[in-house]
């Protein structure tokens, strides 16, 4: 059978924990981890903690389904009309490459469409890679993660635009104030 990408609720601040036991299991798990800026009465430090709280990703086949909701720490699946929802290969992808690429990522509540209609303002530049649409407005980059619902923002400088040789963005300069 066909693997697909679920998203697993678990408990909360008990994504790690979850993705191991999920390993043991010889299930392949992506927990996106992002550095989080933390307020502390000395200052402040640095935190590596998860973009998503309390989901954990999964590749596995249908009939592998009934096995996560028995590991421990897990609450459920996420669901999508009465469905455990799938997640699309290639958004998996993007965040995997939005983390490994940018720094202070922000994560935007947009809406959930299963179709690939996408709605532009018309002040923001965008472009397309592999069909996952890129927005850039104001020094920060956007992309969309429908099925999700969720749009992954990121604060950027204009060097780290031009030194990636993104196609469709050479045209572009940002404006100096």
């Amino acid at each position: 059978m066909q693997k697909n990408w679920h998203a697993v609720y678990t408990k909360p601040q008990s994504e790690k924990k979850v993705a191991a036991l999920l390993r043991k299991k010889k299930i392949e798990v992506y927990v996106p981890m992002v550095y989080v800026k933390v307020n502390t009465f000395m200052g402040h430090k640095f935190v590596f903690e998860p973009l998503f709280k309390s989901i954990v990703f999964v590749n596995v086949e249908q009939q592998d389904v009934n096995t996560l909701k028995q590991t421990s720490g897990v609450i459920n699946l996420l669901y999508w009309l009465g469905k455990p929802a799938i997640i699309a290969e290639p958004e998996i992808t993007a965040i995997k490459e939005f983390i490994e690429n940018y720094k202070d990522i922000k994560l935007m509540p947009s809406y959930v469409n299963k179709k690939e209609e996408i709605s532009l303002d018309n002040d923001g530049a965008a472009y397309s890679i592999d069909g996952r649409l890129y927005a850039v407005k104001n020094k920060s980059i956007k992309v969309n993660l429908p099925s999700l619902g969720y749009s992954l923002v990121a604060e950027m400088d204009e060097s780290g635009i031009f030194v990636q040789e993104i196609p469709g963005l050479n045209n572009y300069r940002f404006a100096h104030s």
